[in-house]
């Protein structure tokens, strides 16, 4: 039925949540803006960086400037300890071997910019053949455009009705709808089941081992 798989990167390859809520607060201080619990960075993250800024920044601190200076300052603040406590989630190494043993051709989907999803995964996955790294760049829009996916189908080379969509996010699910993947949400993220179901996940995983069933039929 598969042919390929898209994942999301953030809450579905690995667990980032620690090191993104540590360099947005740090860029806050720098604003002189009060910081946030680690837990609510789970409904901050997910539509780049610019947003992460607005979301983040009190309700009468939200104009162009202070934005600008806090998604600067979060970019500084990430270079410096994007690996200071992120990791794999169970399961994914496991499946990322998997999957290229069954012919299946793999890629990332990010709304990270694209220069850290590069980093990222070269860090953490440097022997998984992805075909295709993709983040937020000036050429690809963040998701749920669906232009990065499609960009990402014609680098695996698969149509994508064939490419299952793996995220943990309600934007990577529309972002797969949008682009005709195959959209499956990932339990063990930053978002819960029914915000992935309302946004059109056709079926719910709660460990990677679930996707190795999928690609098998």
């Amino acid at each position: 039925m598969f042919q390929g798989v898209l994942f999301d990167l953030d809450g579905t390859l690995l667990d980032t949540l620690a090191d993104l809520a540590e360099a947005a607060n740090a860029a806050l201080a720098d604003a002189g803006c009060p910081g946030h619990e680690r837990d609510a960075y789970r409904y901050f993250v997910g539509d780049g960086v610019q947003t992460l800024a607005q979301r983040i920044l009190p309700a009468d601190k939200r104009g162009p400037e202070y934005v600008t200076a806090v998604a600067a300052g979060f970019t500084r603040h990430y270079a410096k300890n994007w690996a200071a406590q992120t990791q794999p989630y169970d399961g994914i190494p496991e499946l990322l071997d998997y999957l290229p043993a069954r012919n299946l051709r793999l890629g990332v989907l990010s709304n990270k910019p694209a220069a850290f999803t590069r980093q990222l995964v070269e860090h953490y996955f440097s022997r998984s053949p992805f075909l295709a790294v993709l983040g937020v760049d000036e050429q690809h829009p963040p998701k749920p455009d669906p232009g990065g996916a499609q960009l990402a189908a014609q680098a695996l080379a698969v149509s994508p009705a064939e490419i299952l969509y793996l995220g943990d996010t309600g934007t990577d699910m529309k972002t797969a709808v949008a682009a005709g993947m195959y959209p499956v949400g990932a339990l063990w993220g930053f978002r819960e089941r029914d915000e992935l179901l309302r946004d059109g996940a056709r079926v719910l995983v709660e460990h990677p081992r679930a996707v190795a069933m999928l690609v098998n039929g």
